[in-house]
């Protein structure tokens, strides 16, 4: 079998406003299958314009695993879920990647298919 092509995996960046919110989407996406995995990163601080404003909160980052062809599910989740109005959400191609980990992500996202071990 032909290892994937890095491009049919990216990876999603998005915040959260606590713990909480960051594990209610984290663990949705991954049970819908439109992420293989999320890994959740404590207490960041965001320094931000909102509304003609200089913002500063603490956020939860999300680095999130998922095929290509999921985007627009993951994104239909994410809206759901996300208690911001305007959510981050920003996707990065994976240019290379280990072979078995990449094969991995496409199987975990795939639809209607039964998960194997990583």
């Amino acid at each position: 079998m032909n290892p994937p092509a890095p491009s049919q995996v990216l990876i999603a960046l998005s915040t959260a406003p606590d713990e909480a919110a960051a594990t209610a989407i984290a663990r949705a996406m991954v049970e819908a299958r439109v992420a293989a995995c999320v890994n959740i990163v404590p207490q960041l601080r965001s320094i931000y314009r909102w509304r003609g404003r200089v913002e500063e909160a603490g956020e939860w980052l999300l680095l999130i695993k998922t095929a290509a062809d999921r985007r627009t599910d993951l994104q239909r989740v994410l809206d759901e879920l996300h208690p911001y109005e305007v959510p981050e959400l920003v996707f990065i191609d994976v240019v290379d990647g280990l072979p078995a980990y990449l094969r991995w992500v496409l199987d975990e996202t795939r639809e209607g298919t039964p998960g194997t071990a990583a």
